[in-house]
């Protein structure tokens, strides 16, 4: 099986809206609760990531299959915070545990560390020990749990937020 890591094309759009979808419909990994369409998709993500700075997306390929991205995005909206960034891992579920994951976050950290960007944040529906362990394995430290947060499936869902720093202080 021959790996790839590299930035996302606009090609890659169709593939990773399934790939997310799937976690949308059957995981409460994502709060979404709609599957998304590749046409919003794409119009938030080609004015979103880029080849450089702050906000990336970074995909793996495996014999020419895209099989998982990890991302790098908009925090929050004010200025102030624009040197702090929200990640975020996601795999084909048949790719998982391959060390996959840890490629795509040792690009993302690697291409992130010569940016701007001070903080990175995680947040991680519980439980979710694979989630935590590849955001402990990559410095993140848990910072807070909001509690019930989220509904979905019926049921309300704790999110763990984990923070690591990026970059020189």
């Amino acid at each position: 099986m021959l790996t790839s890591i590299r930035n996302f094309r606009p090609e890659d759009i169709e593939a990773l809206v399934h790939l997310y979808n799937r976690y949308i419909e059957e995981t409460t990994i994502t709060f979404d609760i709609a599957p998304h369409t590749v046409e919003h998709r794409q119009a938030h993500w080609l004015s979103h990531y880029h080849a450089t700075g702050r906000h990336r997306l970074i995909v793996a390929e495996c014999d020419e299959k895209v099989v998982g991205y990890a991302s790098s995005s908009q925090f929050r909206v004010k200025a102030a915070y624009d040197t702090s960034v929200e990640t975020s891992i996601y795999m084909d579920m048949s790719f998982r545990a391959k060390g996959i994951g840890t490629q795509l976050y040792t690009a993302l950290f690697q291409a992130l560390d010569e940016e701007d960007v001070h903080r990175a944040y995680a947040g991680i529906t519980m439980p979710n020990d694979v989630s935590v362990a590849i955001h402990q394995k990559f410095g993140f430290k848990q910072v807070g749990l909001f509690k019930e947060v989220g509904r979905k499936f019926r049921k309300y869902w704790d999110v763990a937020w984990f923070e690591k720093e990026i970059g020189r202080v």
